[in-house]
């Protein structure tokens, strides 16, 4: 028998990963600070800019058609990038690929606040949202890896709280810096955060490195993934706008996203390493997650872009007024997020709180199709903490429960699979919305001035602004036409969040049928670690029963675990191993 097979018998029976000191609750996020940090900034970079993007395009020379790019193209990176990060990290090292999505981030960020022209900023987007999509599949991996899934809840808890502050209350920030420094300020406030992650990053982050042997990248899928993606989101975010539904540009786009996803399915079937394994499918807790996840995504969208638009278009708000109005969404989601995160990892028990988050998020969005101009603040400051109570509960429970039901070896593109039809049913739902949201609000805009007589010059050029077609701003019209309009977008939003009752409605019913597996306590790398010492015992055992015809592994406390003629490996004090062969 070789030296290396006695070694490998007898470090498996005296040691097991159990036996590892348990890290503090200190230690832990003193491990993930760098990557809450990172998750932080990512998420930011796109809801700082959101208010002050009509005076960035405005500034920049941009049309309403490059205006829509520069919301897209982001989009477009971040969720093509999403299942190709998460299927390196079960490839490649994972700090590594932490730190290079954070780099690409933070460069992309940078050359965007030095934009000259609009397209320069489009392009610097998309290299945003190259790492955007890193971090965000990357971070819930490498927290997976380092803590368990029982522990997990109450730490991905506070990360969805993270992003829940960056998400809604990013828009506040961003207003303030645009009055106050301008709008380049937003691309910079998010460079000494991305600094102090790295950081925090090379000193504190510590991931097992992957154990597969050989690297095979599906380049064929990334190719077909990319296009079929960027294709489809193209079409839906365009159509109607750019060119007609009814055209060839449309059709073309159509066909193509259609081939080229069915195409991307059976390369994924066949390939050695897929970016999102089709038998993750067969995993009804996956599955289920990813139709909740679209309900999720959509709600969740819709929330960010259409609430600063409600309070700035319906209530003549000013961006930082918004902000501020915001605020009981982010408590509702980030109070939520972190007290049952807490509760989930204190008692173990998961799935009632999450069909109580799915019933909350529908509630909240059933709630939001009801506001108009004049709702009572204190009626909509109630709709928004239930949704996002909703939001909060479901979210990061979503991939917690993915990975406690995923194979160690798939944990990447699990989790970044949900992350990636939450992003693409959110960027499809918004686009669908905001198609509505514009084609109700131009109706609601006639029917309200049906009979009205302008009174002044004043009314005049304001009723020609509006015949323009762009998006009015509220402080220049007559308050007799400015209360038309901000009914008509108070309507038209609430017909918007329509759409999102039904998918909430699916989202309900996914998350009542997923299996209550219990949490384990072990997290991603001590199973690989067990699964790689059960593989290596029972190549032993099979090495050392076809040369001696059965074995006897004495452990740490002296058993044996079989009989007859064995073969007994132990160690000398002075570390040499010997064999003896006994009855």
């Amino acid at each position: 028998m070789n030296h290396s097979l006695q070694e490998s018998l007898l470090l498996n029976s005296t040691t097991h990963p159990s036996t590892e000191a348990t890290r503090s609750a200190r230690e832990v996020f003193t491990a993930i600070s760098g990557l809450i940090v990172g998750m932080f900034v990512a998420v930011l970079s796109g809801t700082v800019v959101s208010t002050s993007l009509p005076v960035i395009v405005a500034d920049l020379g941009g049309t309403q058609a490059q205006y829509t790019w520069v919301i897209t193209a982001s989009l477009l990176a971040t969720a093509v990038t999403t299942p190709i990060w998460g299927k390196l990290a079960d490839l490649v090292d994972r700090k590594i690929l932490v730190q290079l999505s954070l780099v690409l981030f933070t460069a992309g960020t940078v050359a965007a606040g030095f934009s000259h022209d609009i397209n320069m900023l489009i392009a610097m987007r998309v290299l945003q949202g190259l790492g955007v999509g890193g971090l965000m599949s990357l971070v819930m991996i490498a927290v997976a890896l380092i803590i368990s899934p029982r522990e997990r809840g109450k730490y991905m808890g506070v990360v969805g709280g993270i992003m829940a502050l960056a998400t809604i209350g990013g828009p506040l920030l961003g207003g303030f810096i645009t009055d106050v420094f301008g709008w380049r300020a937003n691309f910079f406030v998010g460079v000494p955060f991305a600094i102090v992650a790295l950081i925090l990053l090379q000193i504190t982050l510590h991931l097992p490195k992957p154990q597969t042997a050989k690297v095979s990248i599906d380049y064929l899928g990334i190719v077909l993934l990319a296009v079929g993606v960027s294709a489809l989101l193209i079409w839906v975010s365009m159509g109607g706008d750019q060119f007609e539904w009814d055209s060839v540009t449309s059709y073309v786009l159509a066909i193509g996203s259609g081939v080229m996803l069915l195409a991307f399915v059976l390369v994924e079937v066949f390939v050695k390493e897929p970016l999102i394994p089709m038998s993750l499918f067969r995993n009804r807790t996956f599955t289920l997650s990813v139709i909740a996840s679209i309900a999720i995504g959509v709600s969740m969208f819709a929330t960010s872009v259409f609430l600063a638009q409600y309070f700035q278009l319906a209530r003549g708000a000013t961006p930082t007024e918004s902000g501020l109005m915001t605020i009981p969404m982010i408590v509702g989601q980030m109070g939520a997020s972190i007290v049952i995160g807490q509760l989930v990892s204190r008692f173990g028990k998961w799935k009632s709180w999450m069909l109580l988050g799915s019933v909350l998020a529908l509630a909240g969005v059933s709630l939001m199709a009801t506001l108009r101009y004049d709702t009572p603040f204190a009626l909509v400051a109630v709709y928004m903490f239930v949704l996002g109570a909703g939001l909060g509960m479901v979210m990061q429970n979503l991939t917690l429960i993915v990975q406690n039901d995923t194979p160690p070896q798939q944990l990447g593109a699990a989790s970044s699979g949900v992350n990636f039809f939450r992003t693409i049913a959110g960027t499809i739902g918004v686009t669908i919305m905001g198609s509505i949201l514009a084609t109700n609000v131009k109706d609601y805009i006639v029917d309200g001035f049906k009979g009205f007589k302008p009174s002044s010059p004043s009314d005049l050029e304001a009723l020609k602004a509006l015949d323009s077609g762009n998006v009015p701003k509220m402080s220049d019209l007559p308050e007799s036409i400015r209360n038309i309009v901000e009914s008509a977008y108070g309507h038209g939003i609430a017909d918007a969040f329509v759409i999102a009752i039904p998918l909430a409605v699916i989202g309900v019913i996914a998350i009542a049928f997923i299996r209550n597996k219990p949490l384990s306590t072990k997290n991603s790398a001590e199973q690989l670690r067990a699964n790689a010492e059960e593989s290596a015992i029972e190549v032993a055992e099979a090495e050392v029963g076809a040369a001696t015809g059965s074995i006897r592994v004495i452990d740490a406390d002296g058993a044996e675990t079989a009989s007859g003629r064995v073969l007994v490996l132990e160690r000398d004090d002075d570390g040499a191993d010997d064999e003896d062969a006994v009855r």
